[in-house]
């Protein structure tokens, strides 16, 4: 390998780059053209992101759970607050609208005011008949008044289901056909259907009507996703041709370094259309970080040729040095930032696994594309002019230089205590960090669809379902009485949990069914005794049947029930209380060898993939660090270096865990990002100014305070460049709706801000500090890579 990426090498391929230029340009707009033909096959997810490893016992039970019930996020649910919906017109038009909803094809179920069932007693023969709750139009607004009134005072099975009778808030449930739900179908029914349906209402009635419901609530999550996919990778391309126009100061050299990340991006889209990946909340953030990552290998080239060229004014010795000379510089950094991305890879959770094999694999293709079209494009063209070079000696940079050099020569020691305290002080930050598992936490928090997730959180407790599986472990088990009355108890325990909603289950109907029996008195909406029992299991039956609302709440051999609660935005924390609270009553009132209870749903899924990517992550970022250090350890071959070196990029790390806690940023799927991420991209800074001051200990022969302190000048302005314009560039998503992308975007841009300071100002005072404790030859010995190629005055022609 040390042969392969020797001087050698390098100049062989700087020799094919330059000679075979209209051929590799025809490869490259055939890869692009290629990939861009695999477009079409780029798909949005329509699902929420699982975090879990498909053979994980979490995923495993509710597998099973769906198994027996069928996909259990398919309800959408309207709202309204408002007392003039009792008025008869508007009564009628809030029915219409149910009617219409019902009957498109997609629907399965919808149960409205106008769905209601009653029950109702006969004797002759003794019977209970199903009867509609409101049968035509209604044309006074007494007889809506006596609707309402009838509804809030005597009907408590549908209380929490239907209306809240403290604020007088009514809905209406519609159940999607559970084989939509993951589908397009879904999406296009909800957008060009539903959507506009509500809004016709709305402007006829003048009601502010509230939707929401997992299904709903995904499809415009995901049409958000959509929509901000083009805002960053504008955003990225607006600020970074900015500031490389600012750096440079060339239109020529801006638009290189465009075309090829706007390739790059292109290369990244047909790579997930390729790898048949959906686009998640993730992945979209792939094509904005090609262009933010990309800028820099631009940059590191450019500077390099416009560097050889105002040496010695040949153009084509000055385009082969870059490439002989910025080669293994650059490959090592995209390695090393490659590295950082390739490491999600080892979570078994499927979303990191693709986002971590996409980036990772188009970053090194974009450092690729920068090695052949950069130094290719700049052959065809006429050389820099003076102009384009000024910006080599400008005197703003050449004075933040030398502040850098006077701290590192005389302020050493404030350069620690400052590193200290900041240590302390983050420790405190980390020890305040929390951790959340919210599913909707991230999510755009000015749409009305999180506005109308509160609303329901406050009316009826929540929208994401939590779902609790009882096995008898028998035929016919749910019916029988002791079953009933356990899964009652532990009905009121849910009902007695703030953060969940009043249970759906079997037993809702029984007692509904005791109540009919009694003449409808809401006093006797209990469960019936065992001598009522033979009365009421037919009608139960009957009304199960003819109702359609509890069909999938027993299995159809009565051995298996389902009781749903929905749960509010709750922290992992609170999660956990309330997972233990219900696992406490289950086994209290479930004895393991009759029944088999699982607690399940996508809220609680959700949740412990958290916990799982949290634990993963952290070993993750370990193993990059380890690989990383191996790297080094293989280039530089001094141990004390790698301890010195890893010191600047993991004070950042620690500094940003701080903020986080000061700030109150969680540690979720989405923050957890940074760490790995950051420290991949840090490093590269590290390893250039290292190799910098290889190359300078060896021109000055082991002077070490010359070396280091013409390191920080030369290495330092291209390290300043590079870590400005991956802030800002970062910073882009900072934009972003979503909270997680930009606490990603904020935190990765200060991050990286810290890890520049560090390496400029912490790396090189350790260097002069512990002198010849790490530069001696013995421990600093010969290279298995030289990153830079030491200066020559030979003149080789490709």
């Amino acid at each position: 390998m040390t042969k392969f990426l020797s001087h050698g090498f390098w100049d062989a391929v700087a020799r094919i780059i330059l000679r075979n230029r209209i051929f590799i340009l025809c490869c490259v707009v055939a890869a692009t053209v290629a990939l861009a033909w695999q477009w079409q096959y780029m798909r949005f997810t329509y699902t929420e992101a699982n975090l879990l490893p498909r053979d994980h016992e979490v995923n495993l039970e509710y597998d099973a759970f769906l198994d027996q019930f069928g996909e259990e996020g398919n309800l959408i649910v309207f709202g309204i607050q408002d007392s003039t919906l009792f008025e008869p017109a508007v009564l009628n038009r809030w029915n219409a609208l149910a009617d219409s909803i019902d009957s498109f094809d997609e629907v399965a179920l919808s149960l409205s005011l106008k769905d209601l069932k009653l029950l109702k007693k006969e004797e002759n023969p003794s019977r209970f008949e199903l009867e509609s709750f409101i049968r035509d139009s209604v044309s006074t607004r007494a007889e809506a008044l006596q609707y309402r009134k009838k509804l809030f005072d005597s009907l408590p099975f549908y209380e929490g289901l239907i209306y809240n009778k403290k604020t007088g808030t009514l809905r209406t449930a519609i159940y999607l056909k559970k084989d939509i739900v993951n589908t397009a179908i879904r999406k296009d029914f909800i957008m060009d259907d539903l959507i506009p349906l509500i809004n016709r209402f709305e402007e006829e009635t003048g009601l502010d009507v509230r939707t929401s419901g997992m299904p709903y609530i995904r499809t415009l999550n995901s049409q958000s996703i959509i929509d901000e996919i083009g805002l960053f990778v504008g955003g990225a391309l607006l600020v970074t041709s900015l500031i490389f126009f600012f750096f440079f100061r060339s239109y020529r050299a801006t638009f290189i370094s465009m075309i090829t990340v706007i390739i790059g991006v292109m290369w990244a889209f047909g790579l997930l259309g390729l790898l048949n990946y959906e686009i998640t909340v993730l992945t979209a953030l792939i094509p904005p970080l090609i262009i933010v990552i990309g800028i820099p290998n631009c940059i590191f080239l450019i500077n390099k040729y416009q560097q050889e060229y105002k040496k010695h004014g040949n153009k084509v010795k000055a385009l082969q040095r870059v490439i002989t000379k910025v080669g293994n510089a650059t490959l090592m950094t995209n390695i090393t930032t490659a590295s950082g991305f390739a490491t999600f890879i080892l979570t078994k959770s499927s979303l990191l696994q693709e986002f971590g094999t996409v980036a990772s694999i188009c970053i090194m293709a974009l450092f690729l594309l920068c090695l052949l079209i950069i130094p290719i494009i700049y052959s065809f063209m006429t050389p820099p002019k003076e102009r384009h070079l000024k910006h080599l000696g400008r005197t703003w940079m050449d004075n933040f230089v030398n502040w850098l050099v006077k701290m590192v020569q005389n302020r050493r020691i404030t350069i620690y205590m400052v590193s200290i305290v900041a240590l302390m002080i983050s420790m405190i930050g980390i020890y305040n960090i929390r951790v959340s598992g919210s599913l909707i936490e991230d999510m755009p928090k000015h749409t009305g669809f999180y506005k109308d997730i509160k609303f329901f959180e406050q009316e009826f407790d929540g929208i994401m379902p939590l779902e609790i599986l009882i096995d008898t472990k028998r035929k016919n088990g749910v019916m029988r009485l002791p079953t009933l009355k356990r899964m009652d108890e532990l009905a009121q325990t849910i009902n007695e949990i703030p953060e969940l909603s009043k249970p759906i289950s079997i037993v809702n109907l029984v007692k509904y069914g005791k109540q009919a029996f009694y003449n409808g008195n809401k006093n006797y909406y209990q469960l019936p005794t065992s001598n009522e029992r033979n009365f009421m299991m037919p009608y139960v039956r009957s009304f199960e049947s003819s109702a359609g609302l509890l069909d999938s709440y027993v299995d159809s051999t009565g051995q298996y029930a389902r009781m749903t609660t929905f749960m509010k935005d709750i922290g992992t924390d609170k999660m956990e209380l309330v997972e233990q609270t219900l696992r406490n009553k289950i086994n209290a009132e479930f004895p393991e060898d009759q029944y088999e209870v699982t607690i399940t749903g996508k809220a609680l899924v959700f949740q412990k993939g958290t916990d799982y990517l949290i634990m993963n992550l952290v070993i993750s970022l370990s193993l990059a660090v380890l690989l990383i250090a191996a790297f080094m350890a293989w280039m530089f071959r001094s141990f004390k270096m790698i301890l010195v070196s890893l010191i600047p990029n993991l004070l950042p790390l620690l500094i940003t865990a701080g903020l986080m806690g000061f700030l109150g940023v969680p540690i979720k799927p989405s923050t957890i990002l940074v760490f790995s991420i950051a420290f991949g991209i840090s490093v590269d800074d590290t390893i250039h100014f290292l190799a910098k001051y290889r190359q300078e200990l060896r021109a000055s022969r082991w002077k070490i305070k010359r070396s280091v302190y013409a390191s920080v000048r030369e290495a330092g302005v291209s390290m300043f460049y590079t870590s400005i314009v991956l802030f800002f560039g970062f910073s882009v998503f900072m934009i972003s709706s979503f909270g997680g992308t930009v606490a990603l975007g904020g935190l990765v841009s200060a991050t990286l801000l810290f890890a520049m300071l560090a390496n400029l100002l912490l790396l090189p005072s350790l260097l002069l500090s512990l002198e010849r404790n790490i530069a001696n030859k013995e421990d600093f010995k010969e290279p298995s890579l030289q990153i830079i190629e030491e200066e020559d005055t030979d003149e080789t022609n490709p």
